[in-house]
Formats: structure tokens, sequence, C-alpha cells
């Protein structure tokens, strides 16, 4: 099945590839390799989603914070693809940071968002490796961050 016949099928709504506000680029290709550069957590009517995990947002809650950052990247990757998402061989590494207490402990389980969306759109090409990191801020005091790095064909 085409990627976009499983979003379809998903009935996922991509949201618009932001541009960055730095001194940086959204996305990169190098060789075969298309890195994203950290998509924070923004909800469907483009508010951040803020706030510490494990204090102002319980871990399902960060989850689905997750699956927006998810959202974003599968977005940024589609436009460094020229709308053509069939180029993407695989996704071979995502890193979460989550912005969370200093005793919250479940980091891994919020960013399972990000990771079960690739999977869910990718299928085994989207199973890849990851980290999940605890921080004690993210910029705009928003709750997840997640960037990836893919394999283009």
């Amino acid at each position: 099945m085409k990627i976009e016949d499983r979003i379809k099928q998903l009935n996922i709504n991509l949201p618009d590839a932001n541009a960055p506000v730095g001194s940086y680029v959204a996305t990169k290709i190098s060789g075969n390799l298309l890195f994203i550069s950290g998509q924070i957590s923004i909800n469907e009517n483009g508010e951040l989603i803020k706030g510490k995990v494990g204090k102002d947002l319980t871990t399902e809650d960060a989850y689905k914070a997750a699956e927006r950052c998810g959202l974003s990247i599968v977005a940024q990757a589609k436009k460094a693809c020229n709308e053509d998402l069939s180029k993407i061989k695989s996704c071979v590494k995502l890193t979460g940071f989550v912005n969370s207490t200093e005793d919250f402990i479940d980091q891994p389980k919020v960013i399972n968002g990000a990771s079960d969306l690739i999977t869910s759109i990718f299928g085994d090409a989207g199973m890849h490796t990851r980290a999940a990191v605890s921080t004690n801020s993210l910029p705009l005091g928003v709750s997840v961050e997640v960037d990836a790095i893919f394999e283009l064909n």
C-alpha cells in the first residue's frame, strides 16, 4: 500500500511543514539520509502543547503531544521529498526529548507516541532506533520535541 493511501486510511491530516524560527534548516539531505530538525509539540489548532510531564501533563497527554511531533516530522519529510513520501526507504532513528519532572521515569512511554505514529504510517519501514531523553525544559516551554533521520531510496 502506498504511504499516501495509508495516511488516508488512518484518517490522518498532516499539519503544515513549518519553517524554522532560528538559524537552522528544517531538513537536510546528506547522501541518502534525510535529517529532520526537532519538531515541537503543537496541537491541531496550531497552539503549543506546553508544560512539564509528571506535573502539568499526564503520560497519556504527553504521548499525544509526541504523536503530534511525529505528524510534523512526516509533514517535513513530505516537503523535503517534493511531496512524494515514496522516496522514503526507512526511518532510521528518532530522538525524543521530554520536558519532565525529576521523578518522572516514563519518557519511553511518551516518545512511543511518535514511534507508534511513524510505524503506523510507514509499516516495517517505520521501525527505527530511538532515544527517549528527559530534560528540565524545552524551547517555548513545550512538553515534547522529536527529531528524525530517514533513509531515502
